[in-house]
């Protein structure tokens, strides 16, 4: 009975340090200037690709003024966390069509810090 307890405590530890683990704000602003040549931060500033400012929450393709491929405009995605991790994992393979030429970010926690950092700099 005492090492099921252990095990189950091990577990629910294990468990809630990888779900627990915080993005790095800091760590997303190094990985931040690969997107910077394209992306602002800031409201109404178009560069390449469009503001990143409050991106998240709003649906795809919805920057007035800047001209988004068919498939961004079509696409039906409200961006959050989880489909922002999708997209820049691979973005041509997670939307068909799109003019982002970016391959993406292979590591996990490179994403999750990027996507913490878009987050703090755009409220």
């Amino acid at each position: 009975m005492k090492k099921a307890f252990l095990l189950a405590a091990g577990l629910a530890l294990a468990l809630g340090s990888t779900t627990a683990s915080a993005a790095d704000v800091e760590a997303g602003k190094k990985v931040f200037k690969k997107c910077k040549a394209c992306h602002s931060l800031k409201p109404g500033i178009k560069k390449v690709g469009p503001s990143l400012h409050g991106v998240l929450g709003n649906k795809a393709g919805q920057v007035k003024g800047f001209k988004y491929s068919k498939a961004m405009k079509k696409a039906d995605i409200t961006w959050d966390d989880a489909s922002l991790d999708a997209y820049l994992t691979k973005p041509r393979k997670f939307l068909k069509g799109t003019k982002m030429s970016f391959a993406g970010l292979k590591k996990k926690k490179d994403r999750d810090n990027v996507i913490a950092y878009i987050k703090a700099n755009t409220k």
